[in-house]
């Protein structure tokens, strides 16, 4: 791992750099040893048809949490892609914002793991996760890109 990590100010660049993320309104809201946390603005577009925080966005913090976490631990963004996540659903949320605290299990050469807990505006367990990351090889990433029918 190195030495030198990220500052919170890169981290949160990094988190906004990524369209998606913006999208949903992550923000980073603090950087741990081992870990990280998120939060997120409940607001009418990310409600489920029931008016409940849907279960996508809880699944999104979560994923987003462990792999802001192990960008932290690491000291620099690195390609990465999930390759499991267990989310349960514990209560709905209906209103104020939810919190995502990540803890890092394991970093591995290629596996990284880690747990999320998701708490509302009143600190109640929500949700809680299980995310798996897979560190990818850039070079590997290259060859595996499609291309076009006519490059042979």
């Amino acid at each position: 791992m190195s030495a030198q990590k990220l500052t919170v100010a890169q981290l949160r660049e990094f988190l906004e750099n990524i369209n998606f993320n913006r999208l949903v309104g992550l923000r980073l809201v603090r950087v741990h040893p081992d870990g990280a946390t998120l939060a997120c603005s409940l607001r009418p577009e990310l409600m489920n048809g029931a008016g409940v925080l849907h279960g996508g966005v809880t699944a999104t913090l979560a994923d987003v949490a462990v792999g802001m976490a192990i960008t932290h631990q690491l000291g620099r963004p690195r390609a990465a892609t999930t390759v499991e996540m267990k989310v349960n659903y514990l209560r709905p949320v209906v209103a104020g914002q939810v919190t995502a605290r990540a803890r890092l299990l394991r970093i591995g050469s290629t596996l990284c793991c880690g747990r999320v807990d998701i708490r509302d505006s009143h600190r109640q367990l929500v949700a809680t996760a299980l995310v798996t990351y897979m560190l990818l090889n850039p070079g590997r990433i290259e060859s595996h890109k499609e291309k076009p029918d006519d490059a042979t």
